[in-house]
């Protein structure tokens, strides 16, 4: 059996760098907005919501040809798409008795765009 070399993901020493501390606390974002970030990072945790953003992010889609093209009900369709809504990473209107889902904005898709590229990148 071979033995794995340990290897450190910590400092040996305790040695702060002042200015550079000092940096990166003036940069970090308020406490709010990080709950905020966090929050909609674990709306995104969810592969059929993942799904779903694709497909809205290329076209418009009504609920029964969102459940239709990932293969869920309608009602659980539905329950995916009002978390989606909640979060505003996607919009609804009403055409008659088709209620029709988008992605909210482009910052949305070119959220899900760099995730994706993530993922494939070697």
């Amino acid at each position: 059996m071979a033995t794995k070399k340990k290897t450190r993901e910590t400092c040996e020493v305790l040695c702060e760098h002042p200015a550079t501390v000092r940096l990166a606390k003036k940069e970090l974002i308020p406490a709010r907005q990080a709950q905020q970030a966090a929050e909609l990072f674990k709306v995104l945790g969810d592969a059929t919501r993942v799904k779903m953003l694709q497909i809205l992010a290329k076209k418009e889609l009504c609920v029964c040809d969102i459940a239709a093209v990932i293969e869920m009900s309608q009602s659980a369709v539905s329950h995916q798409l009002r978390v989606l809504r909640g979060a505003r990473l996607v919009k609804y209107r009403r055409d008659g008795k088709m209620a029709w889902y988008s992605i909210n904005d482009n910052h949305v898709a070119a959220l899900l765009r760099q995730g994706v590229v993530h993922v494939r990148h070697k």
